[in-house]
């Protein structure tokens, strides 16, 4: 007996549109996140304006540079029988990790940055998000 295609593929596997819109959105922000980065640590001196563009542009680049692996490990890690995170969850998420990089380059400034600090601003970022999606879920289990 041959197997046709659709017994080999046990979902479909389509992208939905917010998630094709909010790719697209990390790839623009990062090459301008990441070129403005580049642009300001070569031609600009170290000074009180540099700094806000400095963390502003470390922020974007980070956040969008991380929106790709978040959306590949929330869809990687939610079981078939749900539906795929919007895309906001993982703009939000992202976000997070950028606010996490921006955190740790301004506590580097004072040389007050420890692994110990790092852990703990991490560990307060990562229970804000968990309590955010346990209050999202119940939500989407009953919107199917």
């Amino acid at each position: 007996m041959i197997a046709s295609d659709n017994d080999l593929m046990p979902y479909e596997s389509t992208t939905p549109p917010d998630h094709t819109g909010v790719m697209f959105a990390s790839f623009v922000l990062m090459c301008l996140g990441w070129g403005g980065m580049y642009l300001l640590v070569t031609n600009t001196l170290p000074r009180v304006g540099e700094r806000w563009q400095f963390f502003l542009l470390l922020h974007v680049a980070v956040a969008a540079t991380a929106l790709p692996f978040l959306r590949y490990l929330n869809l990687r890690f939610t079981p078939l029988t749900r539906q795929a995170p919007s895309g906001g969850v993982f703009v939000r998420q992202s976000v997070w990790i950028g606010l996490f990089a921006v955190t740790c380059a301004w506590l580097q400034i004072p040389r007050v940055l420890t692994p110990t600090v790092a852990f703990f601003v991490a560990l307060a970022l990562v229970v804000i998000e968990v309590f955010l999606r346990a209050r999202e879920l119940p939500t989407e289990r009953y919107d199917n």
